[in-house]
């Protein structure tokens, strides 16, 4: 006698009479939250947010937040830095985190996993970094300024895919893909920038208490401990010796996400037969009462309890950790993290009669420069000079005007470019102020220009 359900185990209309109402309200929402645009558009909310606070009689309070000492921890295992630091180097490190996770997926399984496939974002990504690096150091060669060379090189993938998203099915499926590759070498070159060239004082006990905090994230892989539990206490110390050594804490990030498992401990086939097998023992414990009514009653049997625990256990043997923590943490990172980030760092208290002198000052003339001009060139040049000598091709659907349209969006170079920026010009705060103008402005040229040549050179699907 076979047991039906409801058509996806719904609730029971008649039992919760408000679950179709809130349904109907909360839709939409889990919708916005779970589209990878979404994010996009609300780090453009609250970066626009921050620019006017920091120009209206709000900015004192605003200010006086970000500096506000915050301890953690007690006695001789404390540390106090200011809000805006734990922002930088605490929150953050989960956002360079699922930077790792993302990097590992793409290497193992994504566009970067065939060498050829992915020779193009690759050598796009590396013209995109190397051009605007280029051509800011053309303009800012000496000085306290050269040390912003990094930060036009960075492309924000969250505001350029919500550009995207403005194009709808005017864009090919396959240029989502590319964009998110080269994004993705992109981020990998930023994090290899910030702990070669931004890091100043080398405390090397706790630089070597970082690499013990690294081996065992290895024993752990090595190991097969596939629980979380163990490598964030580990990925939590790493973060700490991180902290002390004068390396940028954010790396730990990097680190401990490269040790996540990415494979799964069982295969397809032992999978299905576990599971056919619970769902087997799961029906046999249903009783001839609970087989008359639509509901099924899991407090009453411990046994269909167990069973369903094994359900569960199954499905996570079968997920890859890497897998389960990247989904679980993204949602957090691009909607809480990376916000707050930009409610914290796009503060620009702007003198407007002097915005015209800001405009001509070399560093911020600098970083305009590089991530309008450098990123346009450098990326389009280095994709066709791949797919021109056949070292690499463009995927199906995807022509060079695209390429085109990217590589004016790489310019957006808005939360990863702050995040330099406020390494390089730590100690200079009217260099940083002028650099986070550049940023913005670039990014807005670059936004703008991105979405108007790529709506003027395609046509709806």
């Amino acid at each position: 006698m076979s047991t039906e359900l409801q058509p996806g185990c719904q609730i029971n209309p008649d039992k919760y009479p408000l679950a179709k109402t809130f349904k109907r309200a909360v839709t939409p929402i889990e919708d916005f939250v779970h589209k990878e645009t979404s994010s996009g558009i609300l780090l453009m909310a609250c970066a626009v947010a921050a620019i006017v606070i920091a120009n209206s009689p709000l900015f004192p309070l605003y200010d006086r937040i970000l500096h506000t000492e915050v301890t953690i921890g007690g006695g001789s295992f404390s540390m106090s830095h200011s809000l805006h630091h734990w922002i930088n180097d605490g929150l953050m490190v989960l956002f360079f985190f699922v930077v790792g996770l993302e990097v590992k997926r793409e290497i193992l399984i994504g566009e970067l996993s065939d060498i050829r496939q992915a020779l193009l974002p690759i050598s796009a990504a590396i013209g995109g970094m190397l051009l605007p690096a280029l051509c800011y150091f053309m303009l800012n060669n000496s000085g306290d300024a050269a040390r912003g060379w990094g930060i036009p090189m960075a492309t924000d993938i969250a505001f350029a895919l919500g550009v995207i998203a403005l194009l709808g099915k005017r864009i090919p499926q396959p240029v989502i893909p590319f964009l998110l590759a080269l994004a993705i070498v992109d981020d990998l070159g930023a994090v290899l920038i910030i702990a070669v060239f931004y890091t100043e004082t080398i405390h090397m006990g706790a630089l070597m208490a970082a690499g013990g905090c690294v081996f065992l994230l290895i024993a752990l892989n090595m190991s097969g401990s596939r629980r979380p539990l163990p490598y964030v206490i580990v990925g939590f110390l790493l973060w700490i010796a991180m902290m002390k050594s004068g390396v940028h804490a954010t790396l730990a990030g990097v680190l401990t996400a490269l040790a996540i498992p990415a494979s799964s401990t069982c295969d397809a086939t032992v999978f299905t037969e576990r599971m056919t097998m619970l769902t087997r023992d799961f029906i046999d414990q249903i009783s001839l009462e609970e087989r008359a009514t639509p509901e099924l009653n899991i407090l009453r049997n411990s046994q269909k309890q167990l069973i369903l625990s094994a359900y569960e256990d199954t499905i996570h043997k079968m997920e890859s950790p890497l897998q389960r923590m990247e989904e679980g943490l993204h949602i957090w990172v691009s909607f809480l993290i990376v916000p707050i980030f930009a409610l914290a760092n796009a503060g620009i208290p702007i003198a407007f009669g002097e915005i015209g002198s800001i405009l001509q000052h070399p560093v911020t003339l600098g970083i305009m420069l590089g991530l309008i001009g450098g990123k346009t060139v450098g990326i389009f040049l280095f994709s066709w000079a791949v797919t021109a000598t056949g070292m690499s091709k463009l995927p199906a659907g995807m022509e060079l005007k695209h390429v085109a349209g990217v590589s004016m969006l790489a310019g957006i170079g808005f939360t990863m470019s702050i995040f330099i920026g406020s390494l390089a010009f730590a100690h200079q705060p009217e260099l940083l102020l002028n650099a986070k103008i550049g940023i913005v402005m670039a990014s807005l040229v670059a936004g703008i220009g991105g979405y108007l040549w790529l709506r003027k050179t395609t046509k709806p699907v």
